[in-house]
């Protein structure tokens, strides 16, 4: 009986040592955390996830506007690049090409697609219908496609969620052919409107944001590295072939 009620005594001793020790670490993790959100909110970014960084007294945060680095408290705010110098590593792009795969696999379904015949490559490109390089990449979308490179387009209006630009991009989202719009656009042609149109631009738009891209053509590559502006297929296929290699 007395070895019964040593143990249930135990027991209730360790139950109460671990909600001592659980209770501290959960607040200093809401400490940790709560700020950085808060201040980052008040600035009107979304905070997606807050990781350690290799800077004593930061954090690398993940924004829907890229990658910052925060003191504990929210207070200051590093925007840039961060390298290792040592190692000669983009930390900055590092964390960013987790976060880019993630999202083109997320928004995969809601992409216009070409794809090459032999494909050996994937790209996916950010683009805009009035973007000088955006139309001159897809004039030469079949240097793409036979050097085996499947293009798949998400949209990112230049002039933000508003206007004619945005309305446009919407318009061939929403056709019937999206490809053959996406073309026509491209090609100088007036965008039709469809009507109840209800296209995921401005959540393309948002991710283009969240990847640090503001402007037109960015394409990223199978690895979640980005490739700002346009590039001749024979030089992106020899790139692509490289990192393969």
């Amino acid at each position: 009986m007395k070895k019964l009620i040593l143990a249930a005594a135990m027991a209730l001793s360790t139950g109460a040592m671990a909600e001592q020790v659980t209770a501290p670490l959960a607040d200093a993790v809401e400490t940790k955390v709560s700020p950085i959100e808060t201040q980052l909110n008040n600035l009107g970014l979304t905070v997606k996830a807050i990781q350690d960084s290799p800077v004593a007294g930061l954090s690398t945060v993940l924004t829907d506007k890229g990658v910052f680095y925060v003191s504990p408290d929210g207070r200051y705010l590093v925007q840039g690049t961060m390298i290792d110098v040592e190692n000669r590593e983009n930390l900055t792009e590092s964390a960013l090409s987790g976060v880019r795969k993630d999202g083109v696999t997320e928004y995969e379904d809601s992409m216009i697609v070409y794809k090459a015949e032999n494909e050996k490559h994937q790209i996916t490109v950010f683009t805009d219908i009035t973007c000088g390089y955006c139309r001159k990449l897809h004039r030469e979308l079949d240097d793409y496609l036979n050097a085996g490179i499947t293009v798949k387009y998400l949209a990112f209006p230049r002039g933000g969620l508003r206007g004619k630009g945005y309305k446009d991009l919407m318009n061939v989202w929403c056709s019937e052919d999206a490809a053959k719009a996406l073309t026509e656009a491209k090609a100088g042609e007036e965008v039709a409107e469809v009507k109840n149109c209800s296209a995921p631009v401005a959540e393309h738009y948002q991710l283009g944001q969240s990847f640090g891209i503001s402007g037109t053509p960015a394409i990223i590559l199978e690895d979640g590295s980005i490739i700002p502006g346009y590039q001749p297929a024979a030089a992106l296929a020899q790139a692509l072939d490289g990192k393969k290699s």
